[in-house]
Parts: C-alpha cells; structure tokens; sequence
C-alpha cells in the first residue's frame, strides 16, 4: 500500500535515563514538549502523528483529537499507523508549543500468558510528529520533533495494559505544552533511528470514549470492601471526582463478577487491573481518568475514598474502537434481548483496535478463531470492513514472517508461554488459521468487498497450500495438538481442548471448507480480471472435491450418518456441504436433532461447532429443534447464562458454576464472543434478514418463526441503504413488512408459500400460520 508519509522529523524518545519501572513492574509515562515559531498568520496546519508506545498530544495546551490509546496495536515491525489531524484552530502566528504523554501502550508493555513478556518491539518509547503549515500568503513550513526537544518525569508513575495506571496528580506540571513553559529542568531527548517504510496512515476506527455509564449500587462487601456495580460487563476505566488532603490515595480495583459478596479477580490471572489516584489536595475539588489503560469489569472496589462516597462521582468509561452501528434485533422474549445486547456488549469490548478474545486478563490477544466464527455476525451489528481489512493486512504481514505460509493463531503475532502445551513454533491450527479464508469472503459476501478478496488472495492461497502440503495425498490432517471443537461443555476446567469431537475431523472439515471459499474467490477475481491464473478455480474446486471426498471416505459411516456421533461433527458436514446427496443430508439432519434431543435439547458444541449448529438444524428441516437449542434455560445453554445475570457472552458455557463460583480452569473469561456467534442465526432466521447475493445485491427475506416467538423484527443498513424486517403472529397468520433499500431487490420465502421477488420500497404480507399452542 503507499505509505502517505515521508517524515522529515525524528523519533524523540527520554533515553538514556528514561523513567524506569520499579521491581520490573508497569513503568512511568514521560512528557516530552518543544515550541515553535509561526512567522505569519495560517491559513491551514495540518498535524501527522505517530508513537512506539501510546501517546496523547497537546497544542498549546489543548489535547488533540479524541482518540484513545493511539496509534493503537498493529504488527509495528510491517505496519506502523498514524493519525493525522487538522489543527488549524489551535496553532497561531507568533509562538507556540507542542508536548506529549508517552507510555509503553503495547509497543513495550506486558503482553502475553504467564507473567507475559515486555519490550517485545523494542526497548525504548519514542514520538514521531510532523506539523504541515501553510500561511496565508502562500508560503509553508513543516515543524518536526527531533534535537531540541526535551523530556520529563510525569504524574503517570506507572501504566500498563494489564496493570492499570499509578497517578500522582502532585506531579502535574501545568502548562507544559504551551509557551514560555520553564523546561530548564528537563532533559535533552535522544533521537531513534526508526524505519518509515513501514509507516502508513490510519486504516481503522480509533478507539474512543463511547459511553458513559453511572453505578447502579453501592454496596459494602462482606469484608468490609466498598463495591461498585455498574450493571453492565463493559470495557473501559473509571472517571472519578474528588476531594481530598494532597497526598492522599485512593485505589480502584476491577473484577467482571463477584464470588461470596467480594470481588473476584481470580479470572484475571496474572492481570492486577488496578488504578491509584495520589490527591494534589485542590481544596475544589479533582477529576482523574486513567489515560494508558482499560480493564474489563462490571464492579469496582474503591479503598481509600476520602469522606462518604457519592456514587455520582464515579463514572465508568466505556471505550471500544468508534466502530458505526448498523444492526439491530428485537422480538417478544426478554431472554433472548438480553442475550443478543450480551453478543452486542460483547463485541464492544473485544473489538478495541484489533479483535480480542478477551479484555480483562493477561492475554487480550487478536485470535484468529474468535473472529472467525464472529465475523458474520460482527459485519451484521456493526461497519466493520474498514475495522478486519486492517487487521487482515497484519494477519497476512505476519503469515509471511513464516516459511510454511502459516499464519498465526493470533495477529498481531507475539511471543507468549500460553497456558495450555501448544506445540513450539507456528504449529498450524484448523479454525484459527483458516481465518486466511474465510473473514476475507465474510467482507466479500456481507460489503460486496472485491478488493479484500484481491488483497487478500495471496495470504488465502499460501494457508490452504499449506495445509494440502501438511495433508500429504491422503487429505486428512489434525493429528497432534488442535484446539479443535475448544471449549465444548465435557472439556475439564483442566483441559479445555478435550472435546468430544476429534480434532482429525474438524481439521479435514475446515481445510474443505477453506479450499472450497478459495475456489470461489479465484472464481470471483476470474470474472473481475484481476487474477493472473485464470486455472486457480478449477485447481482449487478439484481440491476441495478431493478433501470432501477423503472425509467421507474416513468420517462417513453409511448414507448419511458418521463415524462420530457428535453435534459439531455433523454441524461440520451439512454446513460446510460435505454431505451433499439429499438423502445423506436429511438423514444427518434427523441424527443431528436426535442428538440434540438426546442432550435434553442442551447444547454439545465448542467454539468451532456452535455457530454452526442452529443452521444445521434449520437447513435440514429442524428449525423447531434449533429453537429448542435456543431457548433452553438448563446448563449449558445461551440462556442459563442470561438467567444467572449475565450480561455479556461467556467464554465457557459454565464460567459460571450452578453454586455461584466460578469455573477453576485457566480459561474463565466472562466476555468472550466466540459462543456468542450464534446472533448471526439469530439475524438470518429468527428475524429472517440476509443477503441473497454480495453486498446485499439481494435480500433473502425468510423468517422461521417458532419458540413460542410472538414477534421479531431486524434492521440493518446495508451497503445500499436500510433493510428491514418486523412479523407478528395473531392467532392463525403470519403478518411480515419489509423495507427493501434502493437498487436493490429480495425474495420473500414465507413459510407455507412459494417464494416471490419484491422491489424497493416497503412491502406487507400475511399468510396462514399455526398458532402457538398455549
């Protein structure tokens, strides 16, 4: 991609006796400021910005912009981003003054499983910031950071990701970022040697503050403790008012539950999640956010809180990447509204500037297989295209980094001592890395993306070359560690990858799967004369007949039944069309329900077979038994979930136990949105809203209701404008609208009638339909 910058200033950085951390914990942010002179009136001024680390930049005393933890998270050795900004309003003729927060952000701070791992893209912070002026009579200038610069210790004496932040406000220096600031007593920047090839501008929504939130009660812990409950899971930090003697701290701690009245922070592992705020004693009073750091939690501990507490003095930030919202689902059982505002939260807060698993313990990490399996439902809720295009070009840099073309099972790729024993190295992973392939065709088929794929292409073929080399001629791969079907409700709190369904076949499963969307996107770059080979569909078709025909031949045990009797295993076969007779696939169909009866309609599905398993149901004719799955309130369910107060999507089906404790295994996150993916379902049957062809070219209009469902109704703003569905049952009839944006045409495909082809506009329709039997 061109790279738009080509900076004439320098990374300024407080080496060599930066601020240090203490006993190798989090370690101090820096200030940094210079001044310059505007020798004319402006007529435009234009800011271009970067960091190794996290930076908040001020102009003559006002901050810049309202990003949060900018430049946010991206492979930095292949891609490093910047912001750019029009401060037009804030430079003047005359003198002027620039400064900077520095921190360690994810450049140089804790990442990673076990204790994590620090300077993992170098071992020293900087700031890169050009200003571009141009005056009113015509002439330019272009002000750099570079020699002249200085650095000083700052308020932050610590702030890390996992930590949190330490803030003694007695060490503010105020003014520091205007004219005539006293900086004799600062030190003297170094200057960095840094490559700007790898600059490029910002792809991606920043991060911002999205919401606020007020608590919801306060309450005194058993122990004594005061908790804050905000009544909401979220991700973000706190904003608190106060009024105390100088010196004087108080100390925030974070948890996403409780356990026996007391705040639970277990879950966290090694993340300590806690922000300190020393008073400067302003007889008026002090407000005081964390600027390097968010944490994941629904309830607060606050210890040290000067006189009575007024909970209006503490408001919970919600922060995210600004992603805009462009889908909506409601219907007539409160259960389920709560669990699709769970899925909605959910991704609130693992989509902060790259797609995270989790966002409160020590990994946060961009896993490949979370967003994988998300992906659809993600291009429904939210415009995320700009969001994965940026993360997919990581993904792609850091698969190159590998020999085999194997990409990692997270991007951006760092190194890490996880807690299960992953093989060392970059072992390929069946679900993980298939998300080469599959989130660029979700882009393909949810935008009508055809650049993605082109982009992408390359990265798409090296991983499914690369599994048909790990299979060898026999087609079948997975022997070894697989996280496979992770995390299906048998797995121990020990062992989480012990899944009822071997990993054999859900690797042979997904590389079928993979080799057939390649096919496909070799097909659309074909007809779009973009692809040089114009023999790669037919290579790849013939591959995936091969695989698919290599499963069948281990997995299939007669017509349409298989050698392992599980539900992702057969979710995996209709889905991913391996069965394709249609006397097979009907009777998967009836052994898929059968197994699910057989579970008391409980689910029996891991990340890989969950988001699967409603639409294997429903394609073969057991759209009631999905609704079963769906509504079932026993554990494991989605909505034992809901029914214990959750009000994000969990990472196991019992994170929770039945007793109130939580689970004891190492993978306890109470937002994770993998299980969560089930929404997509949700959108495309429940409400019946989905594309007919890419892009939304075509709707497919065709709800399925059942449950017991009165109601439900879907909005989601196409490429092409609003789409919308809403049906009601009385008594015997089915009453649907629609609203069909511009350009575009649908097929309505009602229960009980044949289908029809509708134009823009809106439209209304009512047809017999049983009535729910009371």
């Amino acid at each position: 991609m061109l790279h738009h910058w080509t900076p004439t200033a320098r990374v300024v950085s407080p080496r060599p006796s930066g601020p240090a951390s203490t006993e190798g914990g989090a370690r101090p942010a820096a200030l940094l400021r210079g001044e310059f002179t505007m020798r004319a009136a402006v007529r435009s001024a234009q800011l271009l910005v970067t960091a190794l680390g996290v930076y908040e930049l001020e102009l003559n005393g006002t901050v810049v912009g309202d990003h949060v933890l900018a430049p946010g998270w991206t492979s930095y050795r292949h891609r490093h981003r910047y912001q750019s900004f029009d401060v037009t309003a804030l430079v003047r003729e005359g003198g002027n003054a620039w400064g900077a927060h520095l921190a360690d952000g994810w450049y140089r701070g804790l990442l990673g499983f076990n204790g994590g791992t620090r300077d993992i893209y170098g071992e020293h912070t900087g700031l890169l910031a050009e200003l571009r002026i141009e005056y009113t009579d015509g002439s330019a200038d272009t002000v750099a950071t570079g020699d002249g610069w200085r650095w000083s210790p700052g308020p932050v004496r610590a702030a890390g990701l996992y930590e949190g932040e330490e803030y003694d406000a007695r060490r503010e220096q105020a003014g520091f970022s205007e004219p005539g600031f006293d900086d004799s007593a600062w030190q003297p920047v170094e200057v960095l040697e840094f490559d700007t090839g790898v600059l490029f501008p910002a792809d991606s929504p920043p991060v911002r503050r999205t919401e606020h939130l007020a608590p919801v009660s306060v309450t005194t812990s058993p122990t004594g403790r005061t908790i804050l409950d905000f009544g909401q899971n979220l991700v973000g930090r706190l904003r608190i008012r106060v009024r105390g003697e100088d010196g004087h701290t108080v100390t925030l701690r974070h948890a996403e539950v409780l356990q026996d009245g007391e705040l639970c922070t277990r879950p966290l592992r090694h993340a300590t999640a806690t922000d300190r705020y020393a008073l400067r004693g302003d007889p008026a009073g002090e407000e005081w956010e964390p600027r390097f750091t968010f944490h994941g939690f629904r309830y607060a501990e606050v210890e040290g809180w000067p006189g009575e507490l007024d909970p209006a003095d503490i408001t919970a930030v919600v922060l995210h990447s600004d992603l805009r919202r462009t889908g909506w689902f409601s219907c007539s059982d409160d259960s389920l509204n709560r669990l699709h505002e769970n899925v909605v939260w959910g991704m609130r807060g693992n989509f902060v500037d790259v797609p995270t698993d989790c966002p409160q313990r020590d990994e946060r990490l961009g896993w490949t297989g979370d967003v994988q399996v998300f992906a659809p439902t993600a291009a429904f809720l939210y415009d995320v295209r700009d969001f994965l295009r940026s993360w997919l070009r990581d993904l792609a840099a850091d698969q190159g980094d590998d020999e085999r073309h194997v990409p990692p099972v997270f991007s951006p790729d760092i190194p890490v001592i996880t807690p299960v024993p992953i093989p060392p190295g970059n072992p390929p992973m069946a679900g993980w890395c298939d998300a080469a392939v599959i989130v660029p065709w979700v882009l393909y088929a949810r935008y009508g993306d055809t650049e993605v794929l082109r982009a992408q292409y390359p990265s798409m073929r090296a991983w499914v070359d690369a599994v048909d080399g790990i299979a060898g001629p026999e087609r079948i791969w997975g022997e070894g560690f697989q996280f496979g079907d992770w995390l299906d409700p048998t797995a121990p709190a020990d062992d989480p990858g012990r899944a009822m369904t071997s990993s054999t076949l859900v690797a042979t499963a997904y590389f079928a799967h993979s080799a057939r969307l390649l096919a496909r996107t070799a097909e659309v770059l074909e007809n779009a004369e973009v692809l040089e080979n114009k023999s790669d569909s037919a290579r790849y078709h013939a591959l995936a007949d091969a695989v698919r025909d290599a499963f069948l031949a281990r997995f299939r045990a007669g017509g349409g039944r298989l050698t392992e009797e599980t539900q992702t295993a057969y979710a995996l076969a209709l889905c991913f069309r391996l069965l394709e007779d249609d006397a097979d696939r009907a009777e998967a169909g009836r052994r898929l329900a059968g197994l699910v009866a057989e579970r008391g309609h409980r689910i029996g599905t891991g990340f890989l077979g969950t988001p699967l398993v409603c639409d294997a149901l429903t394609d073969t004719g057991h759209v009631d038994t999905a609704y079963r799955l769906l509504t079932q309130r026993s554990s494991p369910s989605w909505l034992r979930q809901v029914d214990m107060g959750a009000t994000t999507v969990w990472e196991r089906w019992d994170s929770m136990l039945p007793d109130g404790n939580v689970n004891p295994g190492e993978m306890t996150s109470f937002n994770h949105y993998a299980l969560g993916a089930v929404a997509d379902w949700i959108h495309r049957t429940v409400a019946g809203l989905a594309p007919a062809e890419p892009g939304y070219r075509r709707l497919l209009v065709r709800p399925r209701p059942g449950g017991g469902l009165t109601w439900a109704r879907a909005e989601h703003d196409t490429p092409h404008g609003r789409a919308e569905i809403g049906w009601s049952r009385e008594g015997g009839t089915l009453h649907v609208d629609v609203l069909v944006p511009p350009d575009v045409t649908a097929t309505v495909d009602l229960p009980g009638t044949e289908p029809v082809e509708i134009g823009p506009g809106r439209h209304s329709f009512w047809t017999p339909f049983p009535a729910i039997a009371r």
